[in-house]
């Protein structure tokens, strides 16, 4: 079974949506972006999210105190870096999962993997939140997709032949599943529909 990871969350309508859908995780964006939310409107939204879906916070280059902070308080379960933090960095998380992301442009940027000790490896285009797809070729057979969070890009429209190629432990959506800047209920259903049903 793929994972799915619904990223982006900023609404209390977003929270009923994953609710009642039901995907494995859920992303809160802590680094600028127009996703962004702060720790205790990020708190305010848990409180009513369902024990059964895994909360991930997404930070870049942030503090370590910072980021032990918001984690601790919202009870994370995944800490997913985005930026340039090292191995040295990652290492102050004991205790939580962390998933680094990478983007992928060339077959060498595959290679940075061998610089991680981490959980999960989110795997993504050169601009994070732009809504397009890198080259899956580029990692096709030569990385275990067990350790794979396959995002950029993703859509109803192909995240089965991303699932097929890459077979990644999970899949990361956020614009391919909004309408307008807002999560769209129905685009929501369809994309783990579309996944459940691989």
């Amino acid at each position: 079974m793929t994972n799915i990871k619904i990223c982006g969350v900023k609404r209390f309508d977003d929270i009923e949506y994953l609710n009642e859908l039901q995907p494995d995780y859920v992303g809160f964006v802590f680094a600028k972006s127009k996703r962004q939310v702060d720790k205790e409107h990020a708190y305010n939204l848990i409180k009513s999210l369902s024990t059964d879906i895994k909360k991930v916070g997404v930070f870049v280059d942030e503090d370590p105190i910072t980021v032990l902070e918001i984690a601790e308080k919202l009870k994370l379960q995944v800490i997913q870096f985005h930026g340039h933090e090292n191995q040295d960095y990652i290492n102050k998380f004991k205790g939580f999962e962390i998933w680094k992301a990478l983007k992928i442009n060339s077959i060498h940027s595959i290679s940075e993997i061998q610089n991680y000790k981490c959980s999960k490896f989110l795997l993504d285009n050169s601009t994070s939140g732009s809504g397009e797809s890198f080259k899956w070729e580029l990692v096709e057979k030569k990385v275990d997709g067990g350790i794979i969070m396959l995002a950029g890009g993703l859509t109803c429209e192909n995240v089965e032949q991303g699932i097929l190629q890459l077979k990644p432990y999970g899949v990361d959506v956020s614009s391919g599943v909004e309408t307008n800047g807002f999560k769209d209920y129905v685009k929501i259903k369809e994309f783990i529909k579309k996944v459940r049903e691989l």
